[in-house]
């Protein structure tokens, strides 16, 4: 396997074992020695049919086969897939969507440790959310739940979804909705206001859809109230990051010390040679994002 291992990756990836060698997990907020690695995947949108435009659907599979061997390799606390997992063909047919649900979570599930889901658009296409929840693993997660958050070797992780009409309605693009029309319901985000009081940990925050604002060709791809959630992290004190995908493109923003990162697709252009995800080490000081194939190394200071 030709994946790519930069300079900085090597010495991240040696200091970071003898760290998690000598240290106990769980080590408390402010402990600059707490490390936790993980590796971050988006947008493979895996579908047994021909490529559209960059999409090269098929090329998903033995793209995420390749991703999970370096992920076992390099023996990382957990990874997670940031959104629209899978896709579906032409016909939109509800038996097949779930067959290339299936399919890639094979795939997924290869990995030797804890792996989570975020919910992206093309996941509730032809088939409901409830649908896509019971055919993936949350590791620890019960199989009803879309918005979730868990801990990880001193850090806190929590999971938003944001496919809801304004109402509060999940969408299920097979009944109609518009996937410029994102929204974080009034549930969630009492929800979310509890599980950030609740933690002492520096924490990442995980949604498939930007919480920042982000419109590229006239086309809105930000959670309409990605206002009032920038302002529970802020009110926080504790959320380091925020990770997206939904954009197939790179983009990194720091709003009021909170670093904002959205990640290149899987999907995108033919070949292993074109595959994109990275592995993600987060210190108290510092995140380092080591990108493979297409993506791009970036390293984001902590803003204490």
């Amino acid at each position: 396997m030709n994946w790519k291992i930069s300079r900085r990756k090597f010495i991240t990836l040696s200091g970071s074992a003898a760290g998690m060698f000598m240290l106990p997990p769980g080590m408390i907020e402010g402990d600059h020695r707490s490390t936790v690695r993980f590796g971050i995947i988006t947008d493979s949108h895996y579908a047994d049919c021909d490529h559209a435009g960059t999409r090269y659907y098929r090329d998903s599979l033995e793209k995420m086969r390749v991703c999970i061997d370096v992920f076992n390799k390099e023996k990382i606390d957990f990874a997670i897939h940031l959104g629209d997992f899978k896709d579906q063909d032409p016909n939109k047919r509800t038996e097949d969507t779930l067959s290339y649900l299936k399919a890639i979570e094979t795939v997924f599930a290869r990995f030797k440790g804890p792996r989570f889901h975020c919910v992206g658009n093309h996941d509730v296409d032809s088939i409901t959310k409830r649908q896509f929840l019971q055919h993936v693993e949350n590791t620890g997660i019960a199989n009803d739940q879309s918005y979730y958050s868990f801990d990880q070797s001193g850090f806190h992780f929590v999971v938003l979804d944001a496919n809801y009409h304004k109402n509060g309605k999940p969408h299920f693009y097979k009944e109609g909705a518009d996937w410029q029309d994102t929204n974080i319901p009034e549930e969630q985000l009492q929800w979310l206001r509890a599980d950030l009081t609740k933690t002492i940990l520096p924490t990442i925050v995980f949604c498939h859809h930007p919480l920042f604002e982000y419109i590229r060709h006239d086309h809105k791809y930000h959670v309409n109230n990605f206002e009032a959630i920038q302002g529970i992290l802020e009110a926080s004190k504790k959320v380091k990051a925020a990770i997206h995908g939904h954009v197939h493109e790179e983009r990194f923003q720091q709003i009021k010390g909170i670093q904002y990162i959205t990640q290149l697709g899987m999907v995108d252009y033919q070949g292993l040679e074109n595959n994109s995800f990275a592995i993600v080490t987060c210190t108290g000081n510092e995140i380092l994002l080591d990108g493979y194939k297409r993506t791009t190394d970036k390293t984001f200071p902590l803003i204490h």
